[in-house]
């Protein structure tokens, strides 16, 4: 069996499906603090899951200082974070959201475009290392546990 370890800032009960996949395939979820991430797999892997475009562009966008941070740490603790973004838009590499239409342009033109947040993205993954991959949510446990394994087909870059 092995042991995830799972941020307590994630919500309680909010991942339930998630973690019935995940106990399935015989791991064990231990809550503790992370500095970084949603789900590590100690001492150098982790995975900060989105729950879809819109929370990833907000993060990188609207808290992009905090975010910006979260992987300057990774990348200093020599942890390699994955950032997992849950979505049933197709989207499957960074390229991909390049065509992501931003649901908030219809109320500001301020808001991030798809073409945006590509670079954005390629840009956190070149100065950060950090590595975006993208999936449905019925397969967001699955993915998890192949990242920290280290067993994911392809890193979706």
């Amino acid at each position: 069996m092995i042991t995830v370890i799972e941020d307590t800032r994630q919500k309680v009960n909010h991942h339930e499906v998630k973690h019935t996949c995940l106990e399935q395939m015989g791991v064990n979820i231990l809550r503790c603090a992370l500095p970084f991430g949603d789900y590590s797999l100690p001492p150098n892997i982790c995975v900060d899951t989105k729950e879809n475009m819109e929370e990833i562009a907000a993060n990188m966008v609207g808290d992009h200082m905090r975010f910006r941070n979260e992987c300057m740490k990774a990348k200093l603790a020599g942890c390699h974070l994955y950032i997992l973004v849950e979505t049933h838009l197709g989207i499957r590499c960074v390229d991909d959201v390049d065509a992501w239409v931003n649901p908030r342009l219809r109320f500001s033109s301020k808001a991030v475009t798809g073409e945006r947040l590509m670079k954005m993205m390629k840009t956190m993954q070149t100065r950060y290392g950090v590595t975006f991959m993208f999936c449905d949510p019925a397969d967001s446990a699955e993915m998890i546990l192949k990242i920290l394994r280290g067993d994911y087909e392809d890193a979706n870059d």
